[in-house]
């Protein structure tokens, strides 16, 4: 009796061993669809100008993180101002959210979707005097493989809207 217990535990064992998958194997990839993707156009190491008169106004690495499901912003402005923000696609949702935070202790959360090639997020604030301000920042990738950010505000629910950023994006030369 004493032999069969062995005999069922080492093949019990072997069964258990046979199904595991291997130790080098992959996990599967929770964020391989295309709409995961939509945002790779921002991916790399940047050099950001003012579009209207050319101002170098900092420089922006934006890198693949946890398994190509994060896109994460890492800006370092001209002036000292350093910010960072997580990008991803909700699965869920079917839709982009970015979380974007700084050194001067500002906090936007922005949603939104590919539009016409341009990925659009958008969200709002609450100012000091205690008004919403609306916010909408447009990714644009460009033929000549620049994306301009052009990043709208508005103080009146969105009857009017007014430039808070207006940049070009340039590959940063190695």
């Amino acid at each position: 009796m004493r032999v069969h217990a062995y005999l069922f535990a080492a093949l019990t064992f072997l069964v258990v061993l046979a199904a595991a998958p291997p130790a080098n194997a992959q996990p599967p990839r929770g964020c391989s669809g295309a709409p995961y993707h939509q945002f790779d156009f921002w991916a790399g190491d940047w050099v950001v100008h003012n579009r209207s008169d050319g101002k170098l106004e900092g420089t922006n690495s934006v890198t693949h993180e946890l398994g190509g499901c994060v896109l994460q912003e890492h800006w370092a402005g001209a002036g000292g101002d350093r910010g960072t923000s997580f990008n991803l696609y909700d699965g869920t949702t079917r839709r982009w959210h970015q979380t974007w935070v700084d050194n001067s202790g500002s906090l936007l959360i922005l949603n939104g979707s590919l539009r016409d090639g341009a990925m659009t997020l958008s969200g709002s604030t609450v100012g000091r005097t205690g008004r919403t301000l609306l916010h909408k920042i447009i990714w644009t990738p460009l033929p000549d493989h620049t994306v301009r950010q052009h990043w709208i505000s508005s103080r009146d629910g969105g009857k009017t809207w007014t430039d808070v950023f207006d940049g070009i994006y340039s590959k940063r030369r190695s």
